[in-house]
């Protein structure tokens, strides 16, 4: 194994290697297992470990965390097992949530499932001498004599350590890449960042012959790395969904109270209970239940239920008005007999993914509805799923030349011709667009700049929230994802960090409550027509 730990760009504007570089560097290296550890966070976490299998790769999961009052204090937390993995989730989660987190206090709390690695002498003489716990040696020459200090401070508290060089880009040019990243999140120049803000230049992603010549020297080290390897091994059972509960069966058990609750909609739907209509609704039954689909209808059902009870106008949509039961449950309202609607489209056997009921609220309770979604169901148990915002062209652009210190005049006048595109077009965008003729970026400064921004395509820049999506989760959220603050305030709604490509990897299934200002216009036409007709009456 290559001695490291990888920052990917999911790190928000930490390391520069995209996830699939990665896998592409660990192939061309012949590497067999790869650990990434991104700061702070697990954003790009899923689709590193799923991606890494599909190429027969051993992914290791972790992250790292750093001290808020120092930075440079840090641990690498490395998953031994799915409760490790829960263990990182809860981790990153407090670095996130707490204002009062404590890294020191959090190495005694978590030291059963995980790995930790740290090269901070502070805190390696601060804590307990846990098994677990590894002395990191890095090997660039800045490092050196840092770490033949750590390398005394392992001898004489009797730690173990490894050799170590963390990646933050590909090969060492990107670390032109590095540093207009921390300028854009430093808000700086190109010219004036710190270098306090800026990794090791020899933390690029380096071939594995470069750490052959240190094994007769510290041969302790890559045995404590093989150990390591050997004995983290976490399996996500990505796409087996883990459904939320219904809380109120009460004696019952969730298929009977399904059955009760829609039975009473159909005899409310319809007069006249025909075969073909029964067929089709035991039919329905018979596959919501044999999915274990049927707490997930009753969630759903319960949360429309709650906003009819608080006088809201609410409606479901999509393939969901395929289903007699949603249409039973009052979730839908267009009879599929009637209408000769196939239950199949909307579900079936052979489905792999879980169904898809979006219910619209008006803009103005919709918040309503999430916030006792939150109360019925747990605050540790729901979330909001974010999004990942992404640069395109223009925010590339922008960002870039912010960072190389032109105006905002001066860059308002160019990012106006670039349309919306993938920023990896920028170098050739006045050739691609006609709106964009009059651009010339074949000429220094600009060519240095757009070359360097289309370098940025799909960088996360920020996280935001999903327009309508929410996770019920059977146990503690962070079983599953890392949560944060939708905002850097430290207030507000509480989100997932990977996005909902990452949670349904997960088998968290999301639930669509959706903002529909229509229906709020809808709504205030009611109650002014009925005010109207009082006054005339």
């Amino acid at each position: 194994m290559i001695p490291l730990h990888v920052h990917s760009n999911y790190s928000l504007l930490e390391g520069v290697i995209p996830v699939d570089k990665i896998i592409e560097k660990a192939i061309e290296y012949n590497l067999p297992v790869i650990a990434l550890t991104d700061t702070n966070a697990m954003y790009g976490l899923i689709k590193f470990y799923k991606t890494a299998l599909e190429y027969n790769i051993k992914p290791i999961l972790g992250t790292y965390i750093n001290e808020p009052s120092d930075r440079k204090i840090y641990a690498v937390f490395l998953a031994k097992n799915f409760n490790g993995y829960s263990d990182v989730c809860r981790i990153i989660t407090s670095r996130k949530l707490k204002k009062d987190f404590s890294l020191f206090s959090l190495l005694q709390a978590y030291h059963t499932n995980l790995f930790v690695i740290s090269g901070s002498a502070h805190l390696l003489r601060s804590i307990p001498t846990y098994d677990n716990i590894f002395v990191e040696l890095i090997i660039t020459e800045s490092h050196r004599k840092n770490s033949l200090l750590l390398y005394e401070l392992a001898k004489n508290r009797k730690l173990k350590y490894i050799i170590s060089n963390p990646v933050y880009f590909s090969n060492q040019e990107d670390f032109i890449l590095h540093k207009v990243v921390k300028a854009v999140q430093h808000r700086d120049t190109f010219e004036n960042i710190q270098n306090k803000y800026l990794v090791d230049k020899e933390f690029y992603f380096k071939h594995p012959d470069n750490f052959l010549k240190y094994y007769n020297k510290v041969p302790e080290a890559f045995k404590n790395i093989d150990y390591i390897v050997e004995n983290c091994n976490v399996d996500l059972q990505l796409g087996k969904y883990k459904f939320p509960k219904y809380p109120d069966t009460k004696e019952e058990n969730s298929n009977t109270y399904l059955r009760q609750v829609s039975y009473a909609g159909l005899e409310m739907r319809y007069k006249h209970i025909t075969p073909e209509i029964l067929s089709r609704f035991e039919m329905e039954l018979n596959v919501i239940n044999d999915l274990q689909l049927t707490d997930y209808f009753l969630v759903v059902w319960d949360l429309h239920r709650e906003a009819q009870r608080r006088g809201m106008v609410t409606i479901g949509r999509g393939s969901a008005a395929n289903s007699l039961i949603a249409y039973c449950l009052g979730l839908t309202q267009v009879d599929p007999i009637q209408q000769n609607l196939y239950f199949e489209r909307f579900l079936n056997r052979s489905r792999s993914s879980p169904p898809d009921i979006d219910i619209d609220f008006s803009w103005k309770e919709r918040d309503e509805i999430v916030r006792y979604t939150f109360e019925k169901y747990g605050y540790d148990k729901v979330a909001m799923i974010s999004t990942h915002i992404t640069m395109k062209a223009r925010s590339a652009f922008r960002e870039t030349a912010k960072v190389f210190g032109y105006s905002e005049q001066e860059i308002n006048k160019m990012s106006r011709l670039i349309p919306w595109t993938d920023a990896r077009n920028l170098p050739n965008v006045s050739e691609l667009f006609p709106e964009s003729r009059s651009l010339k970026f074949n000429k220094e400064p600009w060519k240095t700049i757009v070359n360097v921004a289309s370098r940025l395509a799909n960088f996360p820049r920020h996280l935001s929230i999903h327009c309508g999506g929410i996770v019920i989760s059977p146990q503690k959220t962070t079983n599953f994802t890392a949560l944060e603050y939708a905002n850097n305030k430290g207030i507000g709604l509480i989100i997932t960090q990977p996005d909902m490509y990452s949670i349904e990897d997960l088998g968290l299934v999301k639930i669509d409550l959706l903002s529909q200002r229509s229906l709020g216009v809808l709504r205030d036409t009611i109650k002014q027509i009925d005010k109207n007709n009082s006054l005339i009456n």
